[in-house]
């Protein structure tokens, strides 16, 4: 027995180092990559120190680097039972009368660890650094175009309020939709007519109101005016705002389940939210089933040989799980599968086919 958890700490140890060393590689690539990005902009866009770049930057690798996460695990794993295997630590250890089981289930249950610390710690930490990073972003960068929005056409909001109805433009959004930089707004008096047209280097989202600072008004029949502070009508909340304009990625694990809830009671869509909520709480499934992909492609002996092509065929099975995951994904969020459904389907299908494999490699 003491041998048995010995050895099983030693496997899980040994996956560990793998499956951080990945990351840690993953996270100084991402860094490295959206550096670059962000000089090049800068030079563009205004001189920003470089060490303000290289914080903004920092701040922003966590939120992506979540996303390599699932790959750092396969990555790592078959790096893990390579190593065992290279060492013929695997071939020892099968000698002994251990399956393919019980010293692939370490890994699994290192995996499975790593996966609810990632959601219930890292992701918190990983949304607060992204939130962030958005309002860095706008105190360097001001009214030019984000680099936080995936469109580059910017954020449009249809909205009415005690003035009438009113379309806003922003060029960036921070803290989930309740800033805005570089607004332009389109003011219809209560018949419908265009009387007002805004232009606003920031706005923030008050109670009622939104307010806007260093505003050029223009208006029919007058000369454009200049505001340091102006008023514009809204019945919209926080939750509607955050709703249309927020960045999913910078709601926490621990915040979604709320942020749901409000959604649902206001009336409002919240399927990308709910898609969100349900692919976390599956991640930590989802890399133990990425340790028994590895395992397909990784347990055959050096002796062999052939071990570069299985090594091959398993990271183009994970290239292949991911596309299909963006595609799941993707159903849900136009509805087109339950959000539970889309979250959860990639985690057991790719289990259930290397199972498949497993059992056909080693019991036949």
């Amino acid at each position: 027995m003491t041998a048995a958890r010995t050895l099983t700490r030693y496997i899980s140890w040994r996956f560990l180092i793998a499956i951080i060393g990945v990351f840690a590689l993953c996270m100084v690539l991402i860094f490295l990559i959206d550096f670059v990005e962000l000089l090049r902009r800068s030079g563009k866009l205004g001189n920003v120190p470089v060490s303000m770049l290289a914080w903004l930057t920092l701040m922003r690798v966590p939120s992506a680097a979540e996303f390599a996460l699932p790959f750092s695990v396969l990555i790592g794993s078959i790096g893990g039972f390579l190593m065992l295997s290279r060492s013929s630590e695997l071939v020892i250890v099968r000698a002994a009368g251990m399956s393919v089981w019980q010293f692939i289930l370490p890994g699994i249950l290192v995996a499975f660890a790593v996966g609810v610390i990632a959601v219930t710690v890292y992701n918190p930490l990983a949304a607060q650094t992204r939130l962030a990073s958005e309002q860095l972003y706008t105190e360097l960068f001001g009214k030019q175009v984000s680099l936080l929005k995936t469109k580059r056409a910017g954020a449009w909001l249809r909205q009415e309020g005690i003035d009438g109805q009113s379309v806003i433009h922003a060029k960036n959004t921070a803290n989930n939709g309740l800033s805005l930089v570089g607004v332009t707004a389109l003011q219809f008096n209560k018949d419908g007519n265009l009387f007002e047209r805004l232009e606003a280097e920031s706005a923030q989202l008050k109670d009622g109101r939104w307010e806007l600072r260093r505003v050029w008004v223009s208006a029919v029949g007058r000369q454009p005016a200049y505001y340091n502070n102006y008023i514009l009508s809204t019945y919209l909340t926080p939750t509607q705002v955050t709703t249309a304009l927020g960045s999913v990625y910078s709601l926490s694990f621990w915040e979604l389940p709320e942020f749901i809830d409000i959604a649902d009671r206001a009336g409002l869509p919240a399927v990308k939210y709910r898609l969100q909520f349900q692919s976390l709480l599956a991640r930590p499934f989802l890399l133990a089933v990425m340790v028994l992909l590895a395992a397909t492609c990784s347990l055959r002996a050096f002796r062999f040989g052939k071990v570069q092509t299985m090594v091959i065929v398993g990271l183009s099975a994970g290239f292949a799980f991911f596309i299909f995951s963006e595609v799941s994904r993707n159903f849900g969020v136009s509805g087109l599968a339950a959000p539970e459904v889309a979250a959860w389907a990639p985690a057991g299908i790719a289990g259930f086919l290397a199972l498949t494999v497993l059992l056909h490699q080693e019991d036949g």
